[in-house]
């Protein structure tokens, strides 16, 4: 009896030893899967740009919507405190890519160049959602086509301004962070579906907010003293800044007809929309989007070579559907 139970416990000892020379034969951290046959389930690793806003959240809920229908998968998401706490975001990326407990990393990067340096020669899956990363390792972006997406917004917002009786049809900006590529892409979008609608886009005069509702209020402010006599259009970065440009004009005739347009369709902005507070909304589906990411994570851990963009689509909301994705967005969440 004796014997048989030593036995056992040296075979676990070497098993256990087995499992602990997991590594690579360059040395460092251990980048091979865990989810192989024999029951374990991967762990996906999903850093976002920001877990501090509505946005987000349906990004997330998504993610862990692929954990709750695929119990043997672990998703773990996590953000940094706002969209400019670039520090904050490169220690989570160092962080996890050095520790060794993920199978597979799902990326939404502040800074797509930094990333791009951080995840040089790792080998585990890495998907990028929302914004991309321009680098080898990457083996899929999963989110909208922001430059098709926002040129529809641009289009449309056109559409209204005609509508609503402007005669001179010129539109002024409100972006992101300056430099940022999903910044960039959104105000080229709008830009050309502006101007293939026959409006004009003043790229000169180009506001940035960083996303940020106080400082797409203080852009504004600075447009409607550079326009007293008012602007059609005004195309925002999100949805946050638009609804604070709307605010910051309200009560200012000369933009009392002015198309206010935002970017990724969120409940606020619906609820905006039809108080007549925002006047549409380019939405992103934030939620799709989240779950293909760690879906596509998966399939790349289970051997399927991913499409290397994969759209989650996108719409524009306006008064007339504005509460019909009020009530998607809420089913999301539980409300």
């Amino acid at each position: 009896m004796k014997k048989r139970l030593l036995a056992m416990l040296l075979a676990g000892a070497m098993c256990a030893s087995l499992a602990a020379c997991g590594g690579n034969s360059s040395g460092g951290s251990t980048e091979e899967p865990s989810g192989e046959a024999g029951g374990e389930g991967y762990s996906i690793d999903v850093i976002l740009k920001t877990t501090a806003s509505e946005y987000w959240g349906y990004v997330e809920a998504g993610a862990e919507a692929y954990m709750a229908d695929n119990p043997d998968v672990k998703v773990e998401v996590k953000g940094a405190s706002s969209e400019t706490a670039y520090d904050e975001q490169q220690n989570m990326i160092e962080t996890d890519l050095n520790s060794g407990a993920y199978d597979a990393f799902v990326i939404a990067p502040l800074q797509a160049d930094l990333v791009k340096t951080l995840i040089a020669g790792k080998e585990m899956p890495i998907i990028a959602v929302d914004t991309d990363i321009d680098a080898p390792e990457v083996l899929s972006f999963v989110g909208t086509s922001n430059e098709d997406a926002a040129a529809e917004g641009g289009k449309a917002a056109v559409e209204a301004a005609q509508a609503a009786g402007w005669e001179t049809i010129e539109a002024i900006a409100i972006s992101g962070v300056q430099g940022d590529g999903t910044a960039t892409a959104r105000v080229t979008g709008y830009q050309k579906g502006v101007e293939e609608a026959g409006g004009t886009f003043l790229a000169e005069e180009i506001q940035y907010a960083d996303g940020v509702a106080d400082k797409a209020a203080t852009c504004m402010e600075a447009i409607m003293q550079n326009h007293p006599e008012g602007v059609a259009i005004i195309v925002c970065h999100n949805d946050d800044s638009a609804m604070a440009a709307a605010r910051a004009a309200k009560g200012n005739e000369a933009y009392a007809n002015t198309i206010f347009v935002g970017f990724d369709g969120i409940q606020s902005a619906c609820n905006a929309i039809l108080a007549g507070e925002e006047t549409m909304s380019v939405a992103q589906e934030a939620f799709d989007m989240g779950y293909m990411a760690v879906e596509t994570a998966v399939n790349a851990l289970n051997g399927e070579t991913p499409e290397e963009f994969i759209s989650s689509g996108a719409s524009v909301v306006t008064k007339d559907n504005a509460q019909e994705r009020l009530d998607t967005l809420k089913g999301y969440l539980g409300e």
